[in-house]
């Protein structure tokens, strides 16, 4: 069992804090809008911000269409256009400015060839693959070879395909993986999410599983932490408004600072699986619970009836469970409403 996996020293699985990846993608007109993407990044406090690195001509084949929330789509033409953030001097001011900023940076490769690069400029500590990569066995078995995480996403694939997907990098001697359920939709539906897929995942491959979110709305990454999700992966823009693959469903800065600041509150929340009186309501516990009271003069020697005793606040006397034990006992002094009855009452 795997239960566990570290990128630049930072622990990701179960008792550890939910790693959240900020998907800049190629989110960015310019490397200063990039830079400030990253400024971002760092302010919010997520621990990774991720880069896409890819050529359209060893991506897709020409004429490829795909249907998301803005219509249909021609993704070759859409990588072509992204090019010019493809080349290796800018991918080397990227992961330059992210390492000077001391926040983790990595990329999504979608061929040998953006692997190579990366290695060559960047020397990532982990990679991410894509949902259109989990068939990709030859590229996730060359990545694993590095002998680096790998953060897999898995969309649009059944559990047969993610099993062979993790059998192949296990093959190459690399279990350092994350397996990211996933819904590639763009924008994604909550209805679509199937959160409860994440447990199934757990089960069946002993690794730490989290969640791509192409949702948007805040409450799936949330539910998705509650129900154990270790990785958070958003896609991250500063404009909805620019152009590109991803913007128009990415989360804005003061979006994904409400995000993070949820998952932050839900893992303090979470707690423990034992039931234990918290220490905040330590001194609740006098004032909050009841015990069994006089509710009118009762004189020594009398009996103990369901017309001279009742459960009030606070406590300080016989619990309420013992309400029954009392019934037709005589106290031995005289007692005064509003006392609580107390077993020396009938010594």
């Amino acid at each position: 069992m795997r239960d566990k996996v570290s990128i630049n020293n930072r622990h990701i699985g179960k008792g550890h804090p939910c790693y959240i990846i900020l998907e800049a993608g190629v989110n960015f007109d310019d490397i200063i809008e990039a830079k400030k993407l990253i400024d971002s990044g760092v302010r919010l406090g997520a621990d990774c911000i991720k880069f896409q690195t890819f050529h359209a001509q060893t991506t897709v084949i020409e004429g490829t269409s795909l249907k998301d929330g803005r219509g249909i789509i021609d993704q070759h033409k859409e990588f072509t256009e992204s090019q010019e953030k493809q080349t290796e001097d800018f991918q080397k001011k990227l992961f330059a400015y992210a390492k000077s900023k001391d926040i983790t940076a990595f990329s999504t490769p979608s061929h040998f060839n953006d692997v190579d690069l990366l290695e060559r400029i960047a020397d990532p500590p982990a990679y991410k693959l894509g949902s259109d990569d989990l068939t990709n066995i030859p590229l996730l078995k060359y990545i694993a070879r590095l002998k680096k995480p790998m953060i897999i996403s898995s969309g649009v694939s059944y559990l047969s395909e993610i099993d062979t997907a993790i059998r192949a990098i296990r093959e190459e001697g690399n279990d350092n993986i994350v397996l990211l359920h996933c819904i590639s939709q763009y924008p994604a539906r909550p209805e679509d999410m199937n959160l409860r897929a994440m447990q199934t995942l757990i089960n069946t491959f002993d690794l730490p599983v989290g969640l791509s979110d192409h949702t948007m709305t805040s409450s799936i990454s949330l539910a998705a932490v509650a129900l154990g999700a270790c990785v958070i992966e958003r896609h991250f823009t500063l404009n909805r408004e620019s152009p590109g693959p991803d913007n128009f469903f990415s989360m804005l800065p003061e979006e994904m600072a409400l995000i993070i600041k949820g998952i932050r509150e839900i893992e303090t929340a979470l707690g423990s699986p034992y039931k234990k009186i918290a220490g905040a309501e330590k001194d609740m516990r006098p004032v909050f619970k009841k015990s069994i009271y006089a509710i009118r003069n009762i004189r020594e020697g009398e009996m103990i009836t369901e017309k001279n005793v009742d459960i009030l606040r606070p406590a300080g006397g016989i619990e309420p469970r013992l309400l029954q034990h009392i019934y037709g006992m005589r106290v031995r002094r005289d007692m005064s409403a509003g006392e609580p009855l107390t077993w020396e009452c009938f010594k």
